[in-house]
């Protein structure tokens, strides 16, 4: 018997954005309808100006604003930007943090490996990597004339678009697509992809063994 998103217990998340907040809307909304087993405890966002703070605001979560221009150049800045972005994390005892557009490079603290996600709007390794990001990577997919793009769910380490693989959606990609229309068709699978990957991590079905994700068959109902 497959348990369902309410038979779970909730994983504790925070949210981390730099702009719309589509994805962090999902996931409120999904929650809300019983279909993904998260406690969002707080939004992080690295700008003041991101419009996906009123989503956080409008469902009640807290809310914090980090950034990177308040901290040097260098690498000595990105680690004091990635502390500045985690300890609140830490302070709110989330199990994971989930990155959704957020488009700065903080550090993971060891603390926090293999607990920070990331999703991404191409077929890693394909099209990913610094400056690949909405719709430059678009862009690049459909000018190297790939016919298949789709995104990624990734743990995160301290590369751009990089870390193990746990999920990945393929989209279609057609002779007359424009980067509005591939970008629409692969946010459309991103709206899937997260919450599944959610899914299973709240199920204990997703593990790292040497820096390879392994799927975890799902523990037999008891009668």
């Amino acid at each position: 018997m497959t348990r369902r998103s309410t038979d779970l217990v909730p994983l504790r998340l925070a949210v981390l954005i730099s702009g719309s907040g589509r994805t962090l809307k999902n996931f409120i909304d999904l929650a809300a309808e019983g279909k993904l087993p998260i406690d969002i405890r707080l939004v992080i966002s690295s700008t003041a100006k991101a419009s996906g703070l009123k989503f956080a605001a409008e469902a009640g979560i807290p809310t914090q604003v980090v950034r990177r221009q308040n901290f040097p150049a260098g690498p000595a800045g990105d680690q004091a930007f990635g502390e500045a972005i985690f300890a609140p994390c830490r302070a709110a005892g989330v199990d994971y943090v989930a990155m959704a557009g957020f488009m700065k490079l903080a550090p993971v603290p060891p603390d926090f490996a293999g607990r920070v996600l990331n999703i991404h709007p191409a077929l890693i390794p394909a099209f990913s990597g610094h400056g690949m990001y909405g719709h430059y990577v678009h862009e690049a997919a459909i000018a190297a004339g790939v016919r298949v793009s789709g995104c990624t769910v990734h743990f995160v380490d301290n590369q751009y678009d990089h870390g193990p693989i746990i999920w990945q959606q393929p989209v279609p990609v057609f002779d007359d697509d424009t980067t509005d229309t591939l970008a629409k068709r692969v946010f459309e699978v991103e709206k899937e992809a997260y919450p599944h990957v959610l899914n299973m991590l709240a199920a204990g079905r997703i593990k790292l063994d040497a820096g390879r994700v392994i799927f975890v068959k799902p523990a037999r109902a008891k009668h």
